[in-house]
Order: C-alpha cells, then sequence, then structure tokens
C-alpha cells in the first residue's frame, strides 16, 4: 500500500532533507524510524529538498508500506522518533502516485522578527533595520510577470532550466513578524532565500524596483542579494490533483 505521509520538522539539527554519506539527515532518521517500527526496510521519497536548517511545517513524502497507516501505528513511530521530526497524517494514494512528481504546487514562508525575541531564535531572522514593506510587495508583486529566475538559483544546480510558475507571492507584518508568502509550480535550490535577501534590499532603499528587474533579467546569481539565513524559511504546504488519492 502507497501512503503520503505528511511530515514536520525542525531542521537545526539536520543537515537538510535528503540522506547524505556521513551526515544526520531528516529523510534518514525518518526511514529509519519508519524502518524499525514496521519491521522492514522503508524507503521514502520527498516532494523535494530543504536545505540545512530549513524547516517544514509540511512536507510531503511517499513510501510503500507492509501495514496499514492508522493513528495507533502513526503514534507509535512518532513515539519513535526524535523530537524535532513529527508524522502529522497519512493518506492512501495510488500505487503510482509520486510525491515529488505529482505535485502541482509548493509554497513557502519566510519569518522575520522585527524586535529582538528570545523565543524566536532559530526559528525567525532578527531583522532591525527599518524596512519599506510597500515597496517589499511592489517588488514581489513583479515576481508573477517572469519565469525564468536563474539570478535566484544556487550555482552548480543539476537543472535543466530555470523556469518557476510563481502563483503568488506578498509580504505580510503581523505585529513584530513579517512575513513572506510565496507559492510556485516548483522552486530553484536557495531561491526562497535568494529572493528574500535581494528584497530585504529594496525595504532598506539600498536598491530600486528597476534594479530589481534588471536583476531577474541578468540570469546572473552575481547579480542578486546575499541569502537570508536559512533558519527562517519554512516548507508550508504541498499540493497534489485529487485522483492521486484513494478514497475509501
Amino acid at each position: 500500500m502507497r501512503y503520503f505521509l505528511d511530515i514536520s520538522y525542525r531542521g537545526a539539527n539536520y543537515h537538510g532533507w535528503q540522506i547524505q554519506e556521513n551526515a544526520v539527515t531528516v529523510q534518514g532518521v525518518l526511514e529509519k524510524a519508519l524502518s524499525n517500527v514496521l519491521g522492514a526496510k522503508i524507503d521514502i521519497l520527498g516532494s523535494g529538498r530543504t536545505d540545512t536548517g530549513v524547516h517544514a511545517s509540511s512536507q510531503i513524502v511517499h513510501l510503500d508500506s507492509p501495514r496499514e497507516f492508522d493513528p495507533l501505528l502513526i503514534f507509535r513511530i512518532n513515539g519513535y522518533l526524535p523530537k524535532d521530526i513529527c508524522i502529522k497524517s497519512a493518506r492512501l494514494v495510488r500505487d503510482d502516485a509520486h510525491a515529488r512528481f505529482d505535485a502541482t504546487s509548493r509554497a513557502y514562508v519566510y519569518r522575520i522578527t522585527l524586535v529582538k525575541n528570545p523565543f524566536e531564535i532559530g526559528l525567525a531572522y532578527y531583522f532591525y533595520p527599518p524596512i519599506n514593506i510597500d515597496e517589499m510587495n511592489k517588488a514581489a508583486a513583479l515576481l508573477l510577470k517572469y519565469e525564468d529566475f536563474e539570478s535566484f538559483s544556487k550555482v552548480h544546480t543539476d537543472v535543466t532550466n530555470f523556469n518557476c510558475t510563481i502563483f503568488h507571492a506578498y509580504w505580510e507584518r503581523s505585529g513584530d513578524m513579517l512575513y513572506f508568502h510565496v507559492k510556485a509550480n516548483r522552486f530553484l535550490r536557495g531561491m526562497v532565500r535568494t529572493l528574500v535577501g535581494t528584497m530585504l534590499e529594496i525595504g532598506k532603499g539600498r536598491m530600486s524596483l528597476d534594479e530589481f528587474v534588471e536583476i531577474i533579467l541578468a540570469k546572473d546569481r552575481k547579480r542578486a542579494g546575499i541569502s537570508a539565513p536559512p533558519e527562517a524559511l519554512y516548507l508550508s504546504e504541498v499540493e497534489y490533483p485529487a485522483e492521486v488519492y484513494k478514497h475509501v
């Protein structure tokens, strides 16, 4: 039986999502827990990678299970997992359903605290200079007009193109917190953090909107701003067409 598991995790203690030699990763820890509880070697595949230190409030993985996933089984696996990884739910899917290739969209949230807050350490970026959120929202709106985001991608990545369709991108302030919401059909490695770092330059008045457009068109990572810290980034949603699920 193939399942989609909805996973959440804090990324601080892990070298990203994907299994690596001589490194502790979320995928590796989760596969070990599943294999031990289910009594068989379990391989999982996620909807996408998250980098070292990045969190997920909703990461989707698929696996083929020898047992039915009921609430008691999820409870047992969660008891085996460390405190910073959790299975939230499991849904039965088609035998050929694929967590990565069947996803129609992914969404991220980047969290910024505008005041020093000890309760946000490791969970948000403390950014203290005054910033113009209206200008940053104008920049975010411009993203929907373009598809090639090579300027915001890590170099030497194994992709065939840098095209992404962005469905929404906007900044939202709530009290002393600032959130960047972005949703697209796919994301490039390091893309969201580089977008945030570049738009913060606009917010500080160090970059104009015209210069921002020039960076997009340049298709050159060296033109964009620095990458914002990883500990404030969250994979927040992965969507799939209804037909991937089995309704029982």
